[in-house]
């Protein structure tokens, strides 16, 4: 799917997104990643959902964010309770989606001026395209 954010100079958006790669700033990204609202876009060595351990959550925890959205790949699925410590601790909101859902809420709230970070699962998911616009 095609995303059109309105570019705020600085902040960090989705240009499109299909399950297997995002384009960031224009940028493709083929495995997973951190976006944060501002700054270097990061890997994530997130194989699969299944492999998350709590050390992925610690690593976004150190962006210290107010809000996280986790892309779990083309399903939604739950990390479980345990695994967000390191967020929850820090009073950091998290909120689960499908990746393609995550991208589109990822850029309004980064056009809004929230300081967000998309956690995005790409790694082993299917070379399918999403048919959905924003």
């Amino acid at each position: 799917m095609k995303l059109q954010a309105e570019r705020i100079e600085g902040v960090n958006a989705v240009s499109s997104f299909t399950l297997g790669e995002v384009l960031i700033n224009g940028r493709p990204h083929r495995q997973s990643i951190l976006v944060p609202w501002q700054g270097e876009v990061l890997d994530w060595k997130a194989e699969h959902f299944e492999s998350l351990t709590v050390g992925h959550f610690e690593r976004i925890a150190e962006l210290r964010p107010e809000l996280v959205i986790f892309g779990s790949g083309n399903k939604l699925r739950f990390p479980q309770p345990a695994l967000l410590r390191p967020l929850i601790g820090l009073r950091i909101g998290v909120e689960t989606m499908d990746s393609g859902a995550a991208c589109r809420t990822y850029n309004v709230l980064v056009a809004e001026g929230r300081s967000a970070v998309l956690a995005l699962l790409l790694k082993g998911s299917a070379e399918t395209q999403v048919n959905a616009t924003s």
